[in-house]
């Protein structure tokens, strides 16, 4: 038998630590984070528990995924007299749990002492850790959880990490920093078993000067993040002892023990899920204990959906839930076109070697599209995650009407991917909105991705087109300004001051026609201004105030009591600060609808053609041959 470390304690100096110190650890006294030789210091008589988002061994998941089945505690101390107790928390716990009969004291002590607690862990338990009641002042080093294994059930593991940049320097190096100081120059088991591919799409990187000692930066075209993470799993097959492939976006915040973690669980994982993807969690860059997703799914509908609910990793009883959360496939089908996200995903080369290359698509369900490709289990477990911006403070309209319209359609006729989504529907309901928010300029773009999958698989997989397409959609998107640059105009329409006006008052619907009328009035309504997209096509909709609506920017809000009848649209971008005023321009609705329908009717005639002609490109805009054309890798 081997000991074989499974998670670090960490208490690294981090921004998280700072601002959510509670992912850490719960205390009455102050936590300062590692020094420089390591250490970190418990500063004062407290109690410090260890039960949290990074330092609670979620047990678990480790007896699902993995043949460890004992688990054991190191930790190394020096300082005043404290006792250590061992700590749980099963599902129903709110609070950490004591075991009985496991507290040990820890004499004070001027040399560092190391300590080896056997953890007791019931069939029942969600997460054990521990607890450190201290007389004084305690520093705390070198401490990690780890289990004893036969040698032989140690699977040999090589972990290449490929991330896609396109200029995002500040991220990208800081997170090359990082990989090197803290896992390549480690002591870590993984340190030798470990590589770094950086494909930089804008061509920005001194690929020379930032290669080196485990990391590899590859200039590359801008093919996208799907050509991006293409390249990757490239790189990752000529080099035939890798054994997985983990793709990671560039514009993140990463902790290596996150890599450490999940290297641990693939050295150990067991028959049933050794083929499995293994999704980190995007937290939120600017609330970093708030988790918003770790697998996604296809609705019905025909948009992407975290699989669990948003939760906050701070909250012992949020911990657990997020451990023990198990999927309604019966209630809930849709739920079954489930993927892992590609800002932190682990793929077995295998799973590559056997489902082929991502299709390409530059941006947008290449990861989704992939996930249910495999048709394989998921893995998630706290602690391996990254911190990114939450999507509201990146929407992109290129993206998000352009992008989604086309793709959602590519994936569904070429590999037969979220067969239970409407597309259709989903689209026809998109443009809708962006119609009856005036918002011409997007609702073109819809018609533009639908138009661009109209002309088959061909145009679609020929080289550049992805990137010509997507520029092109950014041109023509709704331009957003600073908002002083409309702060005269929004004056003179609403006598109001948009740099004063509070988030709560733009996000905020109000009742249809301005005080509530009953939910059957309100239905009719509703039915009135969708079907005649805000009286643009016939008719006029009574409005509840005012010939001008304040609205978030957001593509997806529908806040039909605001702008039901109105005549101008004022647009703001509360995070970034930009706004756009839009006026109602019924002539142009109706030219972008007769386009749409128009599109619709071409669709109805030429779909089965179509679907045949995606389905028989499947096996050539996946493979490597193609791919490596598409890079021009091939020269």
């Amino acid at each position: 038998m081997v000991q074989f470390k499974l998670a670090n304690v960490l208490l690294d100096d981090m921004r998280q630590f700072h601002e959510a110190p509670r992912l850490f650890c719960h205390s009455s006294a102050t936590v300062l984070p590692a020094s420089d030789d390591g250490a970190a210091t418990l500063t004062q008589s407290g109690s410090y528990d260890f039960l949290t988002y990074f330092n609670g061994l979620t047990v678990v998941k480790w007896r699902k995924y993995t043949v460890a089945d004992n688990f054991h505690l190191h930790v190394e101390l020096k300082g005043d007299a404290a006792k250590l107790t061992q700590t749980r928390a099963d599902a129903y716990d709110y609070y950490a749990q004591d075991v009985a009969g496991s507290e040990m004291d820890i004499p004070a002590s001027e040399e560092w002492a190391a300590y080896d607690i056997d953890l007791v862990v019931a069939p029942h338990d969600v997460l054990v850790s521990f607890r450190l009641d201290t007389e004084g002042e305690v520093l705390i080093r070198n401490s990690y959880f780890y289990t004893q294994i036969d040698e032989a059930s140690i699977r040999n593991v090589e972990l290449a990490v490929s991330t896609t940049t396109f200029r995002k320097e500040t991220y990208i190096i800081h997170n090359i920093e990082l990989v090197r100081s803290r896992i390549l120059d480690s002591d870590e088991f993984i340190s030798k078993h470990f590589r770094m591919y950086v494909i930089d799409n804008g061509r920005t990187l001194d690929a020379e000067a930032l290669s080196g000692n485990g990391v590899t930066v590859y200039p590359n075209e801008n093919v996208g993040g799907a050509g991006g993470f293409a390249y990757g799993m490239l790189l990752a097959q000529e080099q035939e002892d890798v054994t997985h492939i983990l793709l990671m976006d560039d514009d993140v915040e990463m902790s290596p023990e996150s890599f450490i973690r999940t290297f641990s669980i693939l050295s150990l994982v067991n028959d049933e899920y050794k083929d499995a993807l293994l999704s980190g969690a995007m937290m939120d860059y600017d609330v970093p204990d708030s988790r918003w997703e770790d697998l996604g799914f296809m609705t019905y509908a025909g948009f992407c959906r975290a699989v669990k609910p948003k939760r906050v990793m701070s909250v012992l009883h949020e911990i657990v839930e997020d451990e023990t959360f198990e999927p309604d496939f019966e209630s809930y089908g849709d739920i079954r076109q489930m993927y892992a996200a590609w800002w932190y995903c682990c793929i077995p080369l295998t799973q590559v070697r056997r489902n082929g290359m991502p299709l390409p698509l530059f941006v947008r369900f290449d990861d989704a599209e992939y996930g249910q490709r495999c048709a394989t289990n998921f893995m998630t477990m706290n602690g391996i995650c990254v911190w990114h911006l939450n999507f509201r403070m990146r929407y992109n309209e290129a993206v998000e009407r352009y992008q989604t319209s086309r793709n959602g359609l590519i994936i569904q006729f070429t590999t037969g991917a979220s067969p239970a989504s409407d597309f259709i529907g989903d689209i026809t309901q998109s443009i809708r909105l962006e119609l009856i928010k005036f918002n011409y300029a997007g609702a073109e773009l819809i018609c533009e991705g639908f138009e661009d999958f109209l002309k088959g698989p061909e145009f679609i997989a020929t080289k550049g087109i992805a990137e010509q397409t997507f520029m092109a959609s950014n041109r023509n998107k709704e331009k957003l300004v600073p908002l002083e640059d409309i702060r005269e105009e929004a004056l003179a329409l609403t006598g109001r001051d948009v740099l004063l006006i509070g988030h709560d008052e733009i996000e905020r619907d109000i009742p249809y026609t301005g005080r509530s009328r009953g939910t059957i009035f309100d239905m009719g309504y509703r039915r009135i201004v969708r079907n005649s997209l805000n009286g643009q096509l016939w008719g006029k909709v009574q409005r509840a105030h005012g010939d001008t609506a304040i609205i978030e920017a957001y593509g997806y809000v529908y806040p039909v009591g605001r702008i039901g009848g109105v005549d101008h649209i004022i647009a703001i971008d509360v995070p970034n600060r930009k706004g756009v005023i839009r006026h109602r321009d019924a002539e142009r609705c109706k030219a972008v609808w007769k386009r749409f329908n128009d599109d619709l009717k071409t669709f109805e005639k030429e779909k089965d053609r179509l679907h045949e002609e995606y389905a028989a490109a499947r096996t050539r805009i996946t493979s490597i041959e193609y791919w490596r054309h598409y890079l021009g890798l091939d020269a």
